[in-house]
């Protein structure tokens, strides 16, 4: 298809030759985009300045005569944040997560589900009162599941017993361990030790979108626990660390 219209959140933008721009965008049903408007920081007509970081926009896109790149023919806001321009503390929590939707990628196949999450989590970051601690993190965890590559965390992954109680997760396996196998099994080498309420609040954040995560906080010990849990299951499964403010591959 040469030519399609979609429905895009802008993630991040950039200038190229005097007045033209590119923007790398997540669209509903293309996934993960980079598309190039020409006369972009002049025209009124077509993009009304309208492509601005974090806006939401009606695109009508055209492929190259060759299929080298993306032309976006005409765009129209459909919403943007207003306060969260204004707070450089949430603006930072939005850029560390759209770091991460364009280092980890989304194809066709899972862009509706990750469109909507990104549009959710901008929209939370605009309106909440309060924010989760581990905000970014719970990010991480959700847009891994929306994509299809979350651990489970209901069942025991060794006996396959429903977890009813504290466990323990075994990053490289991928999975928890129920008080049982742990103690069969003995000693682990990547091993993080989950309460209950730490593993309610991971299973909490795969199941809902950021505007109805928990913001009460957990102790500070489960607290520990959930990030590494986080932090090791996107390392050694989807190769990246956050580092220096960006995303890299380990």
């Amino acid at each position: 298809m040469t030519e399609w219209a979609d429905h895009a959140l802008v993630l991040r933008m950039g200038h190229f030759r005097e007045s033209d721009l590119w923007l790398r965008t997540l669209c509903r049903k293309h996934g993960l985009l980079t598309l190039f408007a020409f006369g972009g920081s002049r025209s009124r007509r077509r993009f009304c300045g309208c492509l601005d970081v974090l806006n939401s926009l009606h695109c009508r896109v055209k492929a190259s005569p060759r299929g080298g790149f993306l032309n976006l023919e005409e765009a129209v806001l459909l919403g943007g944040p207003q306060a969260l321009r204004r707070d450089w503390r949430r603006m930072g929590l939005a850029a560390n997560c759209m770091r991460f939707v364009e280092s980890l990628g989304v194809g066709d196949e899972g862009a509706d589900e990750a469109f909507t999450l990104v549009e959710d989590m901008r929209r939370t970051l605009e309106e909440a009162a309060t924010l989760p601690a581990l905000f970014p993190l719970f990010f991480r965890l959700r847009l891994a599941g929306a994509l299809g590559f979350a651990p489970s965390l209901d069942v025991c992954g060794v006996c396959g017993c429903a977890l009813q109680g504290p466990g323990q997760f075994v990053v490289d396996e991928g999975h928890v361990r129920c008080p049982s196998c742990r103690a069969e099994a003995g000693p682990v080498r990547y091993g993080v030790e989950l309460s209950t309420d730490g593993l309610d609040l991971l299973r909490h954040v795969q199941q809902e979108l950021p505007s109805g995560w928990h913001a009460e906080e957990l102790p500070s010990v489960d607290r520990r626990a959930c990030s590494r849990v986080i932090d090791g299951f996107v390392q050694y499964h989807l190769g990246l660390a956050w580092e220096g403010g960006f995303f890299r591959r380990v």
